[in-house]
């Protein structure tokens, strides 16, 4: 599989269920479409991937939301490969500016922790505000968590 995707080995794993928008750059770029109902991947030094309903064109522009954190995550980003998959495509996007990197880290940080905040709803039954999931989170996985991508 390195061999096919070697751009994937510096990804980290992030939950799949944290939704993100992606939408073209420019109005009227024919190489992209809208991203219908995609999800967060991965995660790397220089961008992240996502699961997408639809195919967007390798080199196009798009710009990406995540709107489960405070404030919301928006950056400019490019396509860089697509890839099939049994139920849609794997999207990898890398960041247009290198100054988002940080940004993007603090972000899926925050991603595991409103994971982490609906598991624990969802198995234990326990409604946690977003800083006592926080503060469980850290406690309980922070430190496996990886310091740099």
């Amino acid at each position: 599989m390195s061999e096919t995707r070697p751009d994937m080995r510096s990804y980290i794993r992030h939950p799949v269920d944290i939704p993100i928008s992606c939408q073209p750059a420019a109005p009227g770029d024919g190489h992209t479409m809208a991203a219908q109902h995609p999800h967060l991947k991965d995660v790397s030094a220089g961008g992240l991937s996502f699961f997408s309903t639809v195919a967007l064109g390798v080199g196009s522009t798009v710009c990406i939301h995540i709107d489960v954190v405070k404030p919301p995550f928006d950056a400019e980003a490019r396509v860089t490969w697509c890839h099939p998959e049994a139920d849609g495509f794997l999207v990898g996007l890398s960041f247009v500016e290198p100054d988002v990197e940080y940004q993007a880290r603090m972000v899926e940080q925050l991603c595991h922790i409103e994971h982490y905040r609906k598991t624990v709803a969802r198995v234990e039954g326990r409604q946690l505000t977003p800083q006592q999931a926080a503060m469980e989170w850290i406690e309980k996985y922070a430190r496996d968590f990886p310091r740099s991508v």
